[in-house]
């Protein structure tokens, strides 16, 4: 079910059924010669396509605005469009806001860019990560008031915590590969790994003929497969699909 395309009831059987609602994030980036700009939001999507088959979600308009940087290419001829942290920041917080208001209470960020650092951060998952627990804070204060974690209608706290039922379990972030993902089809940028995902993802964003060697970071994407990417497009669905289910 797509957001934009719900009715007023739709949403309040969502919200009453506790579906996901999921967000896409990635950045608008360089990917060398042979892939499009949008290889990180464009495999969210298309792996949501999917799962969206497969199970009751909700998928959200995506955000391709994350912070890219220009570590790979300066923009100039390259095409990469980097928006600072601290404004994607803002951002954020103000659509959580919106949708905790509106009443959802289960939303899950997909990011995939830089996203082998995701343990530590990185200035994009970093910038939702942040907002998302500021804005459950603010969000509960203005209900509540302050002291409200510390009142005793809430000595259940740790209970529901581990049940993955308290408050900040109602955003929740996460890599489009896991930890586990990531050990058996190891992340780059533009080389065979992600050449080979879109390849299996997203074909039409692939043209091998448009490849060089002229990048170190992409140089094996000459070792790219459709078999190797279908293996990990496999992986990917189930592990985001148990990630949903939480």
């Amino acid at each position: 079910m797509r957001y934009e395309m719900m009715f007023a009831e739709d949403l309040r059987q969502a919200i009453k059924k506790n579906i996901p609602f999921v967000i896409p994030v990635g950045v608008i980036e360089y990917h060398s010669e042979h892939c499009v700009f949008g290889v990180d939001t464009l495999l969210i999507i298309k792996a949501l396509e999917i799962i969206e088959k497969e199970m009751d979600i909700v998928i959200l308009p995506p955000f391709y605005y994350g912070a890219a940087s220009y570590a790979v290419e300066p923009p100039e001829n390259n095409g990469t469009i980097h928006i600072p942290s601290e404004t994607v920041y803002i951002f954020a917080k103000k659509l959580f806001m919106a949708m905790l208001r509106t009443g959802i209470r289960n939303i899950h960020v997909f990011i995939h860019h830089q996203s082998e650092n995701f343990i530590t951060g990185m200035p994009t998952d970093l910038a939702f990560k942040l907002a998302a627990k500021e804005t459950i804070f603010e969000f509960l204060e203005k209900k509540f008031g302050e002291g409200w974690w510390g009142d005793e209608k809430m000595n259940d706290y740790y209970l529901k915590q581990e049940k993955g039922l308290d408050p900040f379990s109602w955003i929740k972030v996460h890599p489009f590969m896991d930890e586990e993902t990531q050990k058996k089809f190891p992340i780059d940028h533009a080389g065979k790994q992600e050449t080979s995902l879109m390849l299996a993802f997203c074909p039409e964003g692939v043209d091998l003929k448009r490849f060089t060697e002229k990048k170190w970071y992409s140089k094996n994407a000459k070792n790219a497969s459709l078999k190797y990417g279908i293996a990990a497009k496999k992986m990917i669905i189930k592990k985001m699909k148990q990630m949903l289910s939480k």
